[in-house]
């Protein structure tokens, strides 16, 4: 019997976020990952924004595309492989703002983790890179049809990065938003990121929440010096507060894991973040053994699916007020069950 959670910060129940779309079951940051994601019961949809050469955003897990299209395979764009500097360590490949619009609308889209998903690969070459406003226009779509609002969560892929080409997420991002819709901290929408900076710029310009990533290592690419894991204490937390709404921390940092692997008991985090008053938003929720501690797996093969819903409700038990997860419908059907006890 699953343990009855400790209450969310609203006392609302959990919300679920399709991290990507439905990125398990679909090749990812596509129109159709998004739409399975509505489909199969998230709240949220949630793109990684990135900018074309002409200043479009687009939905792509990184600016560099090489691992999530066809780029490679197209001989007109062979001149365009190069080699840049993101945060601080240097990528080879082909990168969106070398891109025009239409020219990223002439590749397809292709599963990113083959090894674990190789099912995901019969996708491979049917989707197109959408836009950010496509991926708003299939949220209107949805709530013109069926009357239900479902939100978006758009994460800005190293925003200093694209700042200093003249690319910046900012204005783009907020006048789309705004035009469909979600310009207020009543609308659905939470706009994320790993660093500091463009939250900070994004508070003294709009009232739409906002949300500080977290992760188990390493610090905020724009504040040299500063540790996630002082982000994360008490005072770095009541910091966080004054200029966002909330955070989504690596689920490690809400219940590590033993050297086996296996999940340990939970930390102070969330309950530590709602005494700031901030929403903690974990990621990210995967239904694979790879991804699973040791007591959820299941079958033999890094890639065999494991007990997600399980390690979902451990999580709930904390008082997470919302999850990321590639497999949306388990994750749905654990909130769902869970919160109607």
């Amino acid at each position: 019997m699953p343990v009855k959670p400790v209450p969310t910060l609203s006392g609302e129940p959990a919300i679920v976020i399709a991290h990507r779309g439905a990125s398990g079951n679909v090749v990812e940051h596509t129109l159709e990952a998004y739409q399975r994601g509505i489909d199969y019961g998230a709240d949220f949809i949630e793109p990684d924004l990135v900018l074309t050469k002409d200043g479009v955003l687009v939905a792509r897990h990184e600016n560099e595309i090489s691992g999530t299209t066809n780029v490679a395979d197209k001989p007109e764009f062979a001149d365009r492989k190069t080699t840049k500097s993101i945060d601080g360590r240097d990528y080879t490949g082909w990168f969106t703002e070398d891109f025009t619009l239409a020219e990223l609308k002439t590749l397809r889209a292709k599963e990113r983790l083959p090894d674990v998903r190789p099912e995901n690969m019969k996708y491979d070459g049917q989707f197109e890179i959408p836009t950010f406003e496509q991926v708003l226009k299939l949220l209107k779509a949805h709530e013109a049809k069926t009357g239900e609002r479902i939100g978006v969560y758009p994460e800005t892929k190293h925003p200093s990065y694209f700042s200093s080409i003249g690319l910046a997420h900012e204005e783009p991002m907020l006048a789309l938003l705004e035009q469909y819709g979600f310009a207020d901290a009543e609308d659905p929408v939470f706009i994320q990121s790993f660093e500091v900076g463009n939250l900070r710029a994004l508070n003294a310009k709009t009232d739409i929440r906002l949300v500080q990533l977290v992760a188990d290592q390493g610090g905020p690419f724009d504040l040299p010096g500063i540790r996630y894991a002082d982000m994360v204490t008490s005072n770095g937390l009541a910091e966080i507060a004054e200029y966002a709404d909330g955070i989504g921390p690596s689920k490690n940092l809400v219940i590590p894991r033993h050297t086996s692997e296996r999940l340990g008991n939970p930390t102070s985090l969330v309950s530590d973040a709602h005494k700031a008053g901030l929403v903690v938003h974990p990621w990210t929720f995967r239904i694979e053994n790879i991804f699973l501690p040791t007591e959820f797996q299941g079958g033999d093969t890094a890639s065999a699916n494991g007990d997600i819903k399980a390690e979902i409700n451990t999580f709930l038990a904390t008082g997470i007020d919302g999850l990321f997860s590639d497999n949306p419908r388990e994750a749905s059907q654990a909130a769902d069950q869970l919160f109607a006890e």
